[in-house]
C-alpha cells in the first residue's frame, strides 16, 4: 500500500500500482459466498412480513410507508451497531456472521405468531402508534441484518488495507442474493408455498449459511486475513481524500435517489400488469441486480491501478448514463408500448437495470474516498451505511406521499431527472482530485438541455400507451399516492392499470353488469344498514342507496381520487351529498379490524381481480370470518370472485349457505331463499334522484324485467349444467369445484400462481 499525496495536503491511502488486485483472500471469499445466501432470505422475510403486517394495518400509502419506513430504520440501527462491533479487533468474522444469521432464523420462526397477535392488538391505534408498533417488531431481526455489513467489511478493510473493495465485493454478493430470491420466489417460493412456508425456508437459508460459517471457522479458517501483517496500514498520520461530511451527504442522496426511482419504476410497472402481484419482485430482481453490479465494478476499478483522477472520469461517465437511462425510462416505454407490450416488458427492466448499475457505482467509492482502513474503517461506514439508508427511506417517502400527488408520472420522471443530474455533478465536483478537474461542466448542459427539450414532449400520451388493460382512449386520469385512476371514451373506470367498473346505473344500457347491484334485493329481504368496500365509479353504490329500504350505506374507498370522478357525473353525482352514505377513505380490511362494533345487514364487496397484489386479503378465510362478526342475523356478504373458481369454494365453505349470482357470491349462515316476486317488485319501485330506473309504461322495459327476474329460474333447471346457469346454490358450487383449496392468507390465494399459467 502507499500514502499518497494530494495536491492540497490531504493525504489518502490508496494501493499502490503493484499492490493492487481484485483477488480477494480464501477467507472474503468464504464471506462473500455466505453472504450471497444471506441476502436471499433477508428479501424473503422483508416481502413477507410486508405483507403480513399490512393484513392489519392496510395496504394503503400511508400504512405502507410506515411499514417499509420501519423496516429500514432497523436496518440503520443494526448498522450502527455493526460499526460499534467492528472495533473489536479479535471477533472471528466466520462466528460473527453464524451468530447473526442464527438470530435472525430464530426470530424469522416465531415472527408471523408474533406479527398476528401484535398486529391484530394495535391495528386500531393512530398511525403513529402503528408506526411505533411496527419500528418495535422489526427492530430485533433488521438490527441483526444492518449490523452484519459494517462489521465485515470493518473487519476485512482493517486487514486488507482498503475499504472501498471489501464493501464492493461483499455489497454485490448479499445484493445478488437478494436479487435471486425476487426471481425465485415469483417462480417457486410464492406459487407453491405458504407464508409460513416461506419464513420457515429463509430461516433455513440463514441456518445454512450458520452452519456454513461454522464448518469453514473450524476446518481451519481463523478469521483472520493470512496476509494481515503485511498488508495492514499504519494510520498515524493518514487520512481520507474527501471530508466524511461530505461523504454521509452524498450517501444519503444516493440512498434517496435510488429509492425514489424504485418508487417511480414499480408504479410505472404497477400500472402496466393492471397492479399484478408479480409487478414489484419483477422490477426489484433488475433494479438489485443492478446496484450489485455496479459496487462490484467500482472495486474493479480501483484494483486495476487507475489514478483517483481516472476513477472519477469512469465514475462521470457511470452516473451520466445512470441519469440517460432514468430519463429514458419512461418516454421509451410509451414509444415501444405502442409497438409491442412484451418488448416494452423487456426494455423497462433493462433501464431499470441500466440506471440502478451506475447508481451502484457510488456509495462503494465514497467509502474509500472517505474512510481510512484503520480500526474505526467499520465505525465510520457504519455511519456511511446509516445515511445511505435513511436517504432510501426518505427518498421513497417523498416520492411516494409529496411526487404522487404533487405531479404525475410525467412530472416525477422530470423532477428525479433533475434531482440525479444534481447528484450527479455534486458528486464528481467533490470527488474529483487534481485541480481544475471539472467533468461536469462538459456533460451537465448537455443533460439538462436533453432533459428540458425533450422529457416532457416524449412522454406526451404515457398513461394510455402504457395502460395495457383498456377499451378506448384514456380521456381521463386522476394520479394520486394511493395510485392512478383513469377513464376511457366508453366510460370504463380503472383503478391501477385494470378494470374497476363503469360510471352507469341503466339496467336499459347494462354494459358493466350493474344488474347484479340490483340483485341485492333478491338475495337479502330489506337490507337496511350496508357497507360497500370499494367505491370505485360509485355506480353499485348509487344503486344500493337509493333501494327503498336502506337507511344508510357506508363505503369504504381506499383511493380519494374516485370522489372526484364521481362528482363530475350527473348520474352518480348525487351519491356524494345523499345523507344516508358516509364515505370513508381506509384500507377496507384495515377498517372493519379497527371497528368491531359496526355492524350490517349486508357487507357488498365489489373488489378487483383475483389476481391482483395483495387481492387475498379480501379473498380469504380469514377475511371472510372477520367480515361475519359484523353481519347482523341474516347477514349476507356479497364479493366479487372474479371468476376464480377457489374464490367461489371459500365463501360457500366458511358461511353456511349462499348463492353464485353470475360470478358473484352472497353467502351467509342462514338458508338462501331468492323470491323472484320479492325481487320484482323492488325493480319496478326503484328509483335514483326520483326517476324510475325501469319504466314500465315502456315495452322495453317490461320486457327487461322479465329477462331479469326470469333468471332467477335458472336456479332449478335440470337442463342447465351448473356452471351455465346465473343463479346457482352454494351445494353445487361446492360440488363442481370439489378439490380445489380454499384461499387463505396464508396461501395468498391466486395471487402468485396465475402467473404461471394456473387455473384460478
Amino acid at each position: 500500500m502507499a500514502v499518497e499525496i494530494l495536491s492540497d495536503g490531504v493525504y489518502t491511502t490508496a494501493p499502490s500500482a503493484s499492490s493492487r488486485t481484485d483477488a480477494a483472500s480464501p477467507l472474503e471469499v468464504v464471506i462473500s459466498v455466505l453472504f450471497f445466501f444471506s441476502g436471499m432470505p433477508a428479501l424473503l422475510y422483508q416481502l413477507m412480513w410486508e405483507r403480513a403486517l399490512f393484513r392489519y394495518f392496510g395496504v394503503n400509502v400511508q400504512s405502507v410507508t410506515v411499514v417499509v419506513t420501519a423496516f429500514m430504520l432497523g436496518l440503520g440501527i443494526g448498522s450502527l451497531a455493526g460499526g460499534w462491533l467492528s472495533m473489536r479487533p479479535r471477533l472471528n468474522l466466520l462466528i460473527v456472521l453464524a451468530a447473526l444469521e442464527i438470530g435472525i432464523a430464530a426470530f424469522g420462526l416465531g415472527s408471523l405468531s408474533l406479527f398476528d397477535r401484535v398486529g391484530g392488538a394495535v391495528a386500531g391505534w393512530p398511525l403513529v402508534g402503528i408506526a411505533g408498533a411496527s419500528l418495535a417488531m422489526l427492530l430485533p431481526p433488521t438490527l441483526l441484518m444492518g449490523a452484519s455489513l459494517p462489521v465485515l467489511v470493518g473487519q476485512i478493510a482493517r486487514r486488507a488495507g482498503d475499504v472501498g473493495a471489501p464493501l464492493g465485493r461483499l455489497y454485490f454478493s448479499n445484493t445478488l442474493g437478494a436479487a435471486a430470491a425476487c426471481l425465485l420466489g415469483i417462480v417457486l417460493i410464492f406459487p407453491f408455498f405458504g407464508m409460513h412456508d416461506s419464513v420457515a425456508i429463509a430461516a433455513l437459508m440463514n441456518a445454512a449459511v450458520a452452519a456454513g460459517a461454522l464448518v469453514a471457522r473450524f476446518r481451519g479458517m481463523a478469521g483472520v486475513h493470512p496476509m494481515a501483517e503485511q498488508r495492514t496500514v499504519p494510520t498515524r498520520g493518514v487520512s481520507a481524500s474527501i471530508r466524511f461530511p461530505l461523504a454521509l451527504a452524498l450517501g444519503f442522496g444516493s440512498g434517496a435517489l435510488a429509492l425514489a426511482h424504485e418508487v417511480f419504476f414499480f408504479r410505472v410497472a404497477s400500472f402496466m400488469t393492471a397492479s399484478n402481484a408479480a409487478a414489484f419482485p419483477t422490477i426489484l430482481a433488475p433494479f438489485l441486480f443492478g446496484i450489485a453490479v455496479g459496487a462490484r465494478e467500482t472495486s474493479r476499478w480501483q484494483a486495476k491501478g487507475r489514478t483517483p483522477d481516472e476513477t472519477v472520469m469512469r465514475l462521470a461517465r457511470g452516473l451520466a448514463v445512470g441519469v440517460m437511462a432514468g430519463l429514458l425510462f419512461l418516454p421509451v416505454l410509451r414509444w415501444v408500448c405502442v409497438l409491442n407490450a412484451g418488448v416494452a416488458v423487456g426494455v423497462g427492466l433493462m433501464l431499470i437495470y441500466v440506471t440502478a448499475r451506475n447508481w451502484g457505482l457510488l456509495l462503494p467509492y465514497l467509502a474509500t474516498r472517505s474512510i481510512v482502513a484503520d480500526d474505526q474503517a467499520g465505525r465510520r461506514l457504519s455511519y456511511l451505511y446509516l445515511a445511505n439508508i435513511l436517504g432510501a427511506a426518505s427518498g421513497s417517502i417523498l416520492t411516494g406521499f409529496v411526487l404522487a400527488d404533487v405531479t404525475g408520472l410525467r412530472g416525477m420522471a422530470m423532477t428525479l431527472g433533475i434531482a440525479a443530474v444534481l447528484l450527479a455533478v455534486a458528486s464528481v465536483r467533490i470527488l474529483a482530485v487534481s485541480a481544475g478537474f471539472d467533468v461536469a461542466r462538459r456533460w451537465t448542459v448537455a443533460l439538462i438541455l436533453i432533459l428540458l427539450a425533450a422529457e416532457l414532449p416524449l412522454t406526451s400520451g404515457a398513461i394510455d400507451a402504457i395502460q395495457l388493460q383498456r377499451h378506448t382512449p384514456i380521456t381521463e386520469a386522476v394520479e394520486n399516492r394511493s395510485g392512478i385512476i383513469t377513464v376511457d371514451r366508453d366510460e370504463f373506470v380503472f383503478g391501477n392499470g385494470a378494470y374497476d367498473g363503469q360510471f352507469n346505473v341503466d339496467l336499459m344500457n347494462d354494459e358493466n353488469g350493474i344488474e347484479r347491484a340490483y340483485a341485492i334485493a333478491l338475495y337479502r329481504p330489506e337490507p337496511r344498514h350496508v357497507l360497500v368496500i370499494g367505491m370505485s365509479s360509485g355506480s353499485w353504490s348509487q344503486v344500493i342507496a337509493n333501494l327503498g329500504s336502506v337507511d344508510s350505506v357506508t363505503i369504504v374507498e381506499i383511493n380519494p381520487g374516485y370522489a372526484g370522478l364521481i362528482a363530475e357525473r350527473p348520474a352518480i353525482a348525487s351519491l356524494l351529498t345523499n345523507p344516508k352514505v358516509r364515505l370513508i377513505v381506509d384500507d377496507g380490511r384495515r377498517w372493519l379490524v379497527q371497528h368491531p362494533e359496526e355492524t350490517f345487514d349486508a357487507v357488498v364487496a365489489n373488489t378487483s381481480y383475483h389476481f391482483r397484489a395483495n387481492a387475498t386479503n379480501v379473498l380469504s378465510v380469514e377475511f371472510m370470518e372477520l367480515v361475519r362478526r359484523h353481519l347482523r342475523p341474516d347477514g349476507v356478504l356479497f364479493y366479487n370472485t372474479t371468476e376464480s373458481l377457489r374464490s367461489m369454494r371459500t365463501g360457500c365453505a366458511v358461511f353456511a349457505d349462499g348463492l353464485r349470482i353470475e360470478h358473484f357470491m352472497a353467502v351467509g349462515d342462514f338458508t338462501f331463499r331468492p323470491d323472484a316476486e320479492r325481487w320484482r317488485k323492488a325493480l319496478a319501485e326503484w328509483k335514483i334522484d326520483r326517476k324510475p330506473v325501469l319504466d314500465l309504461g315502456r315495452a322495453a322495459d317490461r320486457q327487461r324485467l322479465d329477462e331479469l327476474v326470469g333468471r332467477v329460474g335458472d336456479l332449478d333447471n335440470p337442463d342447465l349444467p351448473p356452471a351455465g346457469k346465473y343463479v346457482e346454490r352454494c351445494a353445487s358450487v361446492l360440488d363442481r369445484t370439489a378439490g380445489r383449496a380454499l384461499i387463505t392468507d396464508d396461501n395468498m390465494g391466486t395471487e402468485w400462481r396465475t402467473n404461471l399459467g394456473f387455473k384460478p
